[in-house]
């Protein structure tokens, strides 16, 4: 389980390596998000708060990178942290994402990308819930849910 030690760790000495890379121009990145998807991964955006598809969604399912696919949460580690946006409190995979201290707007923060295509997704602090005390603060344009489908019984 990752700490707010090691996502500092990772930001300031290197990120865990990813298991693959996706690379587009910015041309290529435009032709298959939206305006607003393309603002907030590849320009660095924010969704205003409370405005996001995935703010109260409650869906069982994985959150992927919304331009390359990476899973990235399980809905089983989103909780509702108040702020406005979709929060967890760990990543699917240790490797799954990248930190970046950010220090826009006056601020210290620690900026959380998809480790696979750089895109940004929002940024990481360390006032969330137990046991691991993180709270990434992730915008829904960044995200794309996967949900799980159940089975329906079979008819007799």
């Amino acid at each position: 389980m990752l700490t707010w030690k090691d996502i500092i760790k990772f930001s300031t000495k290197g990120n865990p390596e990813p298991d693959r890379r996706v690379e587009k121009s910015e041309a290529e990145w435009r032709e298959v998000l939206t305006p607003e998807q393309f603002q907030i991964t590849r320009k660095k955006g924010t969704e205003p708060a409370h405005s996001g598809a995935y703010c109260e969604a409650h869906e069982a399912g994985r959150y992927n990178c919304v331009c390359c696919g990476t899973p990235l949460f399980d809905s089983t580690i989103k909780f509702e942290s108040g702020t406005g946006w979709p929060s967890f409190h760990q990543p699917v995979k240790e490797n799954a994402v990248k930190y970046e201290k950010d220090t826009s707007f006056g601020m210290v923060r620690v900026e959380a990308l998809c480790n696979t295509c750089d895109a940004h997704l929002g940024h990481v602090f360390p006032d969330g819930p137990e046991p691991s005390g993180l709270r990434y603060c992730m915008n829904s344009a960044s995200l794309k849910l996967q949900e799980n489908k159940v089975e329906s019984e079979p008819r007799a």
